[in-house]
């Protein structure tokens, strides 16, 4: 009886702890049913799918129906910046002006467009702004820097994406590329080269997109964990990935995928596939440019959509060209929060702020919520010391998460900070 009554002590000591850790938690945890809700109040006719998707496979293959990368050798060229700021490796020591010297001679940029080819991803992989895997940080001692602020990371770039390759690093361990969203540096082992009869076989036309995240594939033996909105051609019962010969030449290969991990694009902008994607991608760990996997706040925004065959740039400030921007600049607090409120289409309209970018999902309890994967909450205390209430995922929060904190710091409240809203 003892032994019983001390088990229920210890599971309501634990139930009145995360009870009232919750209170502080920046966060909203909606029920099932009140996402679904939210859902429903979106506008499932904001996009023409199949206009949409067809542009949306224009892009993505642009690459292949490229000569060369479109970027200006200058533009190519501009993470050399970097070695006129003040940046730490992975010690945590200053990086030398040696350090970069040896990573700007091995970028290779006299054969920048020289001989550029045709490639396919292999896996997923990191696009890093140098030819190096080593990070690049600001300040670690300071909040908001330091891991995962990896400034050598731009992107991650998923298997089976199209790109054109300018050209290899000088130890040839790298490829510049560039795909339908970015460019930088990617590791030459996850890369192959393709020809023409390649391109032919894999562009079919009968494209089906992954709904499922993080599942792994095998081919025979594991090749990869594959995210949502990953593009796979289908051809009769097996979808299509590429694999590569001893020359590093790509060849078609084929797979199987489970009915709950891929469907034909565009899967339909219904309330239920909404729910569905967002299921998928709520939780997942805040990853800086994609790092482990992960996905930043444009990234969960851009892939959010993939599967409906809407189309968005890769970063925050880019993305809000992808429709009609209306300006908030120069709005109070207030006012800001009731335009939102007025002219924001729930799961259809992006709202941005310097550096971030957030998915609209509609009004509970009369606060506009949106949907966005988020490091942290800016917090000072009464000394002035800033700090952060880590967040680290892809959550739902209203516009002023953390509002309730002790330390909330008016300054940066994320409202407050807010330029405008996009509606797609």
């Amino acid at each position: 009886m003892l032994k019983n009554f001390k088990q229920l002590s210890l599971i309501f000591l634990i139930a009145t702890l995360f009870t009232a850790c919750s209170v502080k938690e920046p966060i909203v945890v909606p029920k099932e049913s009140d996402i679904v809700e939210l859902s429903k109040k979106a506008n499932d006719d904001f996009i023409n799918q199949n206009k949409a998707t067809n542009d949306y496979f224009i892009k993505y293959f642009k690459p292949w129906d490229s000569s060369k990368v479109s970027y200006p050798k200058i533009e190519a060229m501009w993470g050399q910046s970097y070695k006129y700021k003040k940046v730490y490796l992975e010690n945590h020591k200053l990086a030398s002006a040696e350090w970069f010297d040896k990573q700007i001679t091995n970028s290779n940029f006299d054969e920048y467009n020289v001989v550029p080819k045709k490639a396919i991803m292999l896996k997923n992989a990191n696009v890093r702004v140098l030819p190096t895997n080593s990070p690049m940080f600001y300040d670690p001692t300071q909040p908001g820097e330091g891991f995962p602020f990896d400034y050598n990371q731009n992107s991650l770039i998923k298997i089976n994406t199209p790109i054109i390759v300018s050209h290899l690093s000088k130890d040839k361990a790298w490829a510049y590329m560039e795909s339908s969203i970015v460019g930088g540096w990617v590791e030459i082992n996850s890369i192959a080269f393709v020809d023409e009869d390649f391109i032919k076989e894999f562009k079919n036309s009968n494209y089906y997109v992954s709904v499922k995240e993080k599942f792994p594939i095998y081919d025979p033996i594991f090749r990869e964990y594959v995210k949502v909105a990953t593009i796979f051609p289908k051809k009769n019962n097996k979808y299509i990935i590429a694999k590569k010969d001893d020359n590093q030449k790509a060849k078609i290969a084929y797979i199987d995928l489970n009915e709950d991990e891929i469907e034909a694009m565009p899967i339909a902008y219904t309330s239920e596939n909404r729910v569905k994607i967002l299921n998928q991608l709520l939780d997942e760990p805040y990853g800086w440019g994609g790092l482990l996997n992960n996905r930043d706040c444009s990234s969960f925004t851009q892939d959010f959509f993939v599967p409906f065959g809407k189309y968005l740039h890769r970063n925050s400030k880019s993305q809000i060209s992808n429709g009609k921007y209306l300006d908030m600049s120069k709005m109070d607090i207030n006012e800001k929060k009731d335009f939102i409120k007025k002219n924001g289409v729930p799961f259809s309209t992006l709202v941005y702020l310097k550096g971030h970018i957030m998915l609209y999902a509609g009004i509970k309890d009369n606060e506009p919520l949106v949907i966005h994967n988020v490091w942290s909450v800016r917090l000072k205390d009464s000394s002035g010391r800033k700090y952060r209430n880590i967040i680290g995922k892809a959550t739902i929060t209203t516009l002023e998460p953390g509002k309730d904190l002790k330390d909330f710091d008016e300054d940066n409240n994320i409202l407050r900070r807010v330029l405008g809203i996009t509606i797609l």
